[in-house]
């Protein structure tokens, strides 16, 4: 008897909540003395009074690997899963605007640090699991408050330091520039998240920081690809990485950018997200959320170094075996790689969407019967004629 879609999402969602009570609660203490990668994390719960704290393993010595996303691509999902239960995170609840007490202050002095930081942590009483599967927030390693916490001072990265001391530079400014100096985006939300830009600085909830660098980064590569020639041929590119495949279709146009996502729910129905912009950009808070930036940076990225303007379309098919989700880094590291691969060049967009679902178990004609991209196209080629 042949399984549904809906029949795997539930053995393997199965399958690791098994994992998760099994090792995610193998650390349980009061006391924790290690190396933070350096990481830390600020909750939405509560804002503007949210719980902020840093992420540390029970483990000495370089630990960067456990929080550098950037690092992660080829990673198997239980690898991921297994960098996520190894960060200790502790938590202290802060007003967002505190920023100026010593406790923020010895955080941001960590996430400037060049590499991974010695610290210890007493916690009120042991760490708790989070060890849950709700197919929405990231997996993360045991919590805990904070009783006292001591930090180990270490050099700064240079560029960190310099936006961090102007206190003139526009918090967008200064993520554009540690941006093109080839600090990772990892980092530089992290800062951001921490109160560490801008002139009225502020704690900013890790998640909203996540979407908030994605777009502004992305934005300041638009500028740029909107006076650049136009694409002469159409392109398709495709990855395939922790159940998520990507296709992304390029093709002749002034700049017009739409993220799609389909995902099969527990009923092996199939769900849709789709958003769509033109060169005016984007007027709504996207119904794929941080994925829409997350994929318009790393498509931005590659139009960007090949100084070329073109319209793109990015499909996002996310598969059952992506049951723990680990956060929309995937999205953007797993569309950079797309635009890594050889493409294969066709002679039109339809050809190219052809092409895009071949690897895609959802059809044509269900892409197309959500996207506001092709619409827009259609309508583009009847101008034409006038």
């Amino acid at each position: 008897m042949k399984r549904t879609a809906a029949d795997i999402r539930k053995s393997i969602e199965s399958n690791w909540k098994e994992y998760l009570s099994r090792y995610g609660n193998l650390f349980s203490s009061n006391h924790i003395d290690g190396s933070s990668p350096p990481s830390v994390f600020v909750g939405a719960y509560g804002y503007p009074k949210v719980l902020v704290g840093p992420m540390l393993p029970p483990v000495h010595g370089d630990t960067m690997i456990l929080d550098s996303p950037e690092k992660w691509t080829g990673k198997s999902l239980e690898d991921i899963v297994n960098y996520r239960l190894s960060l200790v995170r502790g938590i202290k609840p802060v007003k967002v605007g505190d920023v100026g007490q010593r406790y923020i202050e010895s955080l941001q002095e960590m996430s400037m640090s060049e590499r991974s930081t010695d610290a210890e942590m007493e916690l009120v009483k042991n760490a708790s699991p989070i060890a849950s599967v709700d197919g929405d927030s990231p997996i993360f390693g045991p919590i805990g408050e904070i009783k006292s916490a001591k930090f180990t001072s270490s050099s700064s990265d240079k560029n960190i330091q310099r936006t961090f001391y102007d206190k003139d530079l526009l918090a967008q400014d200064a993520m554009v520039e540690l941006y093109n100096r080839g600090i990772e985006i990892s980092r530089i939300q992290k800062c951001f998240s921490i109160g560490m830009f801008g002139k009225e600085r502020k704690l900013v909830p890790t998640r909203w920081s996540i979407t908030a660098t994605d777009d502004v980064l992305s934005k300041s590569l638009v500028e740029k690809i909107i006076e650049y020639e136009i694409l002469d041929t159409s392109l398709v590119f495709s990855y395939n990485h922790l159940g998520n495949f990507f296709s992304v279709i390029m093709f002749p146009s002034r700049w017009m950018f739409e993220m799609q996502e389909a995902w099969y729910d527990e009923q092996g129905n199939v769900g849709f997200g789709s958003d769509f912009e033109d060169i005016k950009g984007l007027k709504h808070y996207p119904e794929t959320a941080g994925a829409h930036f997350a994929s318009r940076l790393a498509v931005s990225e590659y139009l960007t170094q090949n100084k070329i303007q073109a319209a793109v379309m990015v499909l996002r098919e996310i598969r059952p075996e992506y049951a723990v989700p680990v956060g929309v880094w995937q999205v953007r590291e797993g569309v950079r790689m797309a635009m890594k691969q050889k493409p294969l060049v066709v002679p039109n967009f339809q050809e190219g969407l052809d092409a895009a679902c071949k690897g895609l178990s959802i059809g044509k004609k269900e892409w197309l019967a959500h996207s506001k991209l092709y619409l827009a196209k259609k309508q583009k080629s009847i101008s034409d004629f006038f």
